[in-house]
């Protein structure tokens, strides 16, 4: 398992290097925005999110207009995502039960205890807050693309990062889940990756096995 540590922490820095610090594509102005923002991105994509963000943000300005709210009232503004009344029934019941933005928690214990927050929401929302990581962002790019680089096998998002965890040092656990998110999105696609210009191919099984070994 040492060994392991050592061979992937080297491994990756290049692609840490390529992505580090870059915010996620969800286009939040603050942490209220961003907890909301996440919850509905959920099963959707971050571009309908923020089309579908903006009247939203206009009706509910913060988490203390939120917490008045019905989940019928979110309906007229929320209808078009994904899940909707699921979501908007989270949104209502996490807004009350948090109040204000000044009281959203910051950990992983009290996220994951919110409505409508697993641990890769939590996860996001930790980073993209400059917290210190408890785990590693796992959306549907890490998912396809970790067992590719062959870093974790698998396609059960909690048992990626766990594998994840047991790969990586701690300092690297916030910002390498964005990382491999961000090489799923612009190049290790679903189908035709573009495998020759990636900067894992050296070390990536896909790579090695299934394109160069043709």
């Amino acid at each position: 398992m040492a060994m392991k540590k050592i061979y992937w922490s080297g491994s990756l820095q290049s692609l840490i290097k390529k992505y580090r610090g870059r915010k996620h594509p969800l286009d939040y102005q603050n942490r209220y925005q961003l907890t909301v923002m996440v919850i509905l991105a959920a099963q959707d994509t971050d571009k309908h999110v923020n089309e579908i963000a903006k009247d939203f943000f206009k009706a509910y300005p913060s988490m203390k207009e939120l917490a008045m709210a019905e989940p019928a009232d979110l309906y007229p503004y929320l209808s078009k995502v994904r899940n909707f009344r699921n979501k908007c029934n989270w949104l209502a019941k996490l807004a009350k039960t948090v109040g204000t933005d000044e009281q959203i928690p910051s950990t992983m214990e009290k996220l994951t205890e919110l409505s409508g927050i697993g641990r890769k929401s939590a996860n996001v929302i930790i980073r993209e807050s400059g917290g210190e990581a408890d785990g590693i962002i796992v959306d549907l790019h890490v998912v396809r693309v970790a067992p590719r680089l062959g870093v974790a096998v698998g396609d059960k998002p909690d048992k990626i990062e766990k594998q994840l965890m047991e790969a990586l040092p701690k300092k690297m656990w916030s910002e390498i889940g964005m990382a491999i998110s961000f090489l799923g999105r612009e190049i290790c696609r679903p189908t035709n990756p573009k495998c020759e210009e990636c900067v894992m191919n050296p070390v990536c099984v896909y790579f090695n096995s299934e394109i160069k070994g043709k």
